[in-house]
């Protein structure tokens, strides 16, 4: 009998496969949904796109799709800040700044320590566990000698992993209400004028694809613009249900259509020690979670979700869907990843040459 390898579906055309991708994810979200999970429509998309390709797919989302997800989203955390999200920045900045510092030196840590051990080289391991925007890491990594089939690997893997943690920890600690995950009206009454906004500011936010190498630059465009409109009164933002979950599943399938046989072929070998190295920072981000909760009040499952080392997208879309200080989670989410913005890319091109060098 045959398997299903000798079937792939780059015999049938993009348009086969985009139905057959897209029944897939529908069959996934069921089963995630049922379990009651937060996030079923970013995490059901990630695991369709990851099934796809294990059978050789051949599609791929226009890069543009992944842009206007991130505007969008970056709308959805800026219509979320509040004047008390500004001030309780102002008065711990310093948490804030320090908790991400730490989270990004803890990486670079371990990424040198697998080019060290000679699992990888030092350059491949220090880009793939840096945390931040996950497509610039694998553009950066490619111009310093770094293979950017693993750092894709990694990243990916990373951003996968968080975001089943995650999902899972506000599933079975913070308790997700049923109301929250059933009985959603996905096409409720629009106003058209603040639906307007939203997607003026989405397209102006792409204005950032203008300007080379601004790592991150639609999201951070897209959060500051929102942030200005909503906190200055200036209009109301206006992010239907049925808008929010198509920029879920972009972004899902975006992350795991990624994983393709040649990259997952070139990662064998180190697999374990990349899994390994993941569940450390995963491990460590929680005990900066166990601090926050400890000395400062914050309940443990913000803590938890504020400290997470996925994209800043999906621990958004993840805390939408759960009972928590929002307000607190997207603040230090949003400070981690500045600063990994800022100083992470410099940080690690020059611990990565000592390594090379080495």
């Amino acid at each position: 009998m045959k398997t299903l390898s000798l079937y792939p579906l780059a015999r049938f055309t993009k348009s086969t496969q985009w139905i057959i991708l897209i029944i897939i994810t529908y069959v996934v979200y069921r089963v995630i949904d049922v379990m009651h999970l937060p996030a079923a429509l970013l995490l059901g998309p990630m695991i369709a796109g990851i099934l796809t390709m294990s059978v050789d797919s051949s599609i791929q989302l226009p890069k543009i799709t992944m842009s206007i997800s991130q505007a969008i989203i970056g709308c959805m955390v800026g219509s979320s800040l509040t004047p008390e999200i500004v001030a309780m920045f102002l008065d711990q900045w310093i948490i804030f700044i320090g908790f991400g510092l730490m989270t990004l030196l803890l990486s670079i840590f371990l990424g040198w320590s697998i080019g060290q051990l000679g699992i990888m080289k030092g350059t491949t391991a220090i880009w793939g566990l840096l945390p931040g925007a996950a497509s610039t890491m694998v553009s950066l990594a490619e111009e310093f000698g770094a293979d950017p089939r693993l750092v894709a690997f990694m990243q990916y893997l990373r951003v996968l992993m968080v975001t089943f943690a995650a999902a899972f920890v506000a599933k079975f600690w913070g308790h997700v209400p049923l109301s929250l995950v059933h009985h959603v009206n996905w096409f409720e009454p629009l106003h058209w004028g603040a639906f307007a906004v939203t997607l003026a500011i989405v397209a102006f936010s792409l204005m950032a694809l203008l300007v080379p190498k601004f790592s991150g630059g639609i999201i951070i465009v897209a959060i500051g613009v929102a942030a200005m409109v909503h906190l200055g009164g200036i209009a109301t933002i206006e992010i239907p249900y049925w808008l929010s979950a198509l920029a879920f599943a972009m972004i899902g399938w975006s992350v795991g259509l990624r994983f393709t046989k040649d990259v997952l072929r070139a990662a064998a070998q180190a697999l374990p020690q990349a899994i390994i190295s993941i569940v450390i920072l995963i491990l460590f981000c929680a005990g900066l979670a166990a601090i926050l909760t400890i000395y400062l009040g914050i309940d443990p499952l913000s803590a938890y979700l504020a400290t997470s080392p996925g994209g800043m997208d999906s621990v958004a879309i993840i805390a939408a869907s759960t009972k928590v200080d929002l307000a607190f989670v997207l603040t230090l989410q949003l400070a981690r990843f500045l600063v990994t913005l800022v100083i992470g890319p410099a940080l690690s091109k020059k611990v990565a040459t000592l390594s090379r060098k080495r």
